[in-house]
């Protein structure tokens, strides 16, 4: 990680041209004072010590931590703060491939958070997907080339036309899911990051509910992964689909379509809540994996998997932490005459602004073993007895 932004001004007299935190949009003014470094700094130990004691540590040629991440409107909400920039880079930091949901146009935010990560980190991402239902969203994919290796393969998936039936409910899926390789240890493997159409209405009179939306996305996706997977070589037969998915607790028979075609959920995530209101399981990871593909075992024997809670360490729900950003709040507001009491910048503040600070989603993880030399040689070892 990068933090020489948040050093004295006096460290910074010959070192300027070091600075990430400037603001090109008004004469490259600092972002950062005095104040903002303090907080800052205060926040990001309490966050390095969240992830030390939910998050793995990395092993070398061991593991391999996979996490996915919806960040809300990333780009195109122009008042998140270097703070919270800072915050987000230090939680991707923490894993080897990040995968993330709901990038905007606008990449000013996303190259921040590459320059404050370093030169060992790497991204692949995809054009944004245009028209209204697209929301001008990209996926990308954030990886420590010290760690994973992108393998070379990289797309978009689209439906083919012979898949569409006769007046269908959707002929694509709404935000174009991306299709990226990695290589990692002994691990090859695929990642598909999807957002899925969100939503639990019912809509206008003749038109598929949300689910229904939601339902036919998914049929024409693990089709379309089916197909994928028979052709290709038994070595690129990991397949791992995960993002957004907009599946509510009753959508148990969307997720029937995922197992149908052999997609499994983690033990260590599956029904956790995932969005900050700690109430949905939108965000999900699903693998289609041989038997070689192993998630990382805790001393209690279960799988190593979790939804970090980051609001538990930064942006926390107590009178002290909110009173520090009365005036942020204030200023990001477009009607500040509103908060006229601690109750009403408490509620502004859980409701609103943490969220469009950071996101509404909380990053969810598994851990992957990558050395399966001890269970490669037993069984060639069985094979030849």
């Amino acid at each position: 990680m990068w933090y020489t932004d948040l050093r004295p001004d006096e460290e910074l007299n010959t070192n300027r041209y070091f600075l990430v935190m400037l603001d090109k949009y008004n004469n490259y003014a600092r972002l950062l004072d005095n104040e903002g470094k303090q907080r800052t700094i205060k926040g990001l130990l309490q966050l390095k010590e969240g992830l030390l004691n939910k998050v793995p540590p990395k092993g070398v040629d061991k593991n391999l931590l996979l996490a996915s991440w919806n960040i809300k409107n990333f780009g195109r909400l122009k008042d998140r703060t270097a703070e919270s920039l800072f915050y987000i880079a230090e939680i991707i930091n923490a894993f080897d491939i990040v995968a993330l949901q709901e990038i905007n146009g606008d990449l000013d935010h996303f190259d921040k958070i590459m320059s404050l990560l370093g030169s060992d980190w790497k991204y692949t991402i995809s054009d944004v997907t245009e028209g209204s239902a697209g929301n001008e969203e990209r996926f990308g994919f954030i990886y420590d080339s010290r760690r994973v290796t992108h393998s070379g393969l990289s797309g978009e998936l689209v439906i083919p036309d012979e898949f569409i039936t006769a007046n269908p409910i959707i002929k694509q899926l709404k935000r174009t899911p991306t299709f990226t390789g990695f290589e990692s240890g002994w691990k090859k493997f695929s990642i598909v990051s999807l957002h899925l159409h969100p939503g639990d209405g019912a809509n206008d009179p003749g038109e598929p509910t949300d689910k229904e939306i939601r339902k036919e996305e998914v049929r024409l996706l693990m089709q379309l992964l089916e197909l994928k997977l028979n052709r290709s070589s038994f070595e690129e037969r990991n397949l791992i689909v995960l993002g957004d998915t907009n599946l509510y607790e009753e959508d148990e028979d969307i997720v029937e379509l995922m197992n149908d075609k052999g997609f499994f959920e983690s033990d260590g995530l599956k029904g956790k809540y995932t969005n900050t209101s700690l109430n949905q399981i939108y965000d999900r990871i699903f693998l289609h994996v041989d038997k070689y593909f192993k998630i990382g075992i805790d001393e209690n024997g279960q799988e190593r998997g979790g939804v970090f809670k980051l609001f538990d360490y930064v942006y926390q729900n107590t009178p002290g932490a909110i009173s520090k950003y009365h005036e942020l709040m204030l200023s990001h507001k477009d009607d500040p005459s509103t908060l006229t009491s601690d109750e009403a910048f408490q509620s502004y503040f859980n409701r609103y602004w943490k969220r469009n600070q950071i996101s509404d989603h909380l990053p969810v993880w598994l851990e992957i073993e990558t050395d399966s030399t001890q269970s490669f040689l037993q069984n060639k070892l069985e094979a030849l007895e």
